[in-house]
């Protein structure tokens, strides 16, 4: 059992890693993509778009935590 908790938490860790709303929001417009692509939208600047939007959101978070 150590070893299989040992490797969730590695993935847990890997996958969300400093900033869970990373993740989040990465799942988020994969599935908002899927979703679209299934109901036949051509979809393919989202996945882009929500890479800027998110590590724009993470980066300002990040600077104001710093600012104090």
């Amino acid at each position: 059992m150590k070893y299989v908790l040992a490797f969730v938490r590695f993935w847990w860790d890997f996958i969300v890693g400093d900033d869970w709303r990373v993740a989040a929001g990465v799942v988020a417009a994969l599935a908002l993509t899927a979703v679209a692509t299934d109901h036949g939208l051509a979809v393919w600047w989202l996945m882009p778009a929500a890479v800027v939007l998110i590590l724009a959101g993470s980066l300002r978070r990040a600077t104001r935590s710093h600012r104090g």
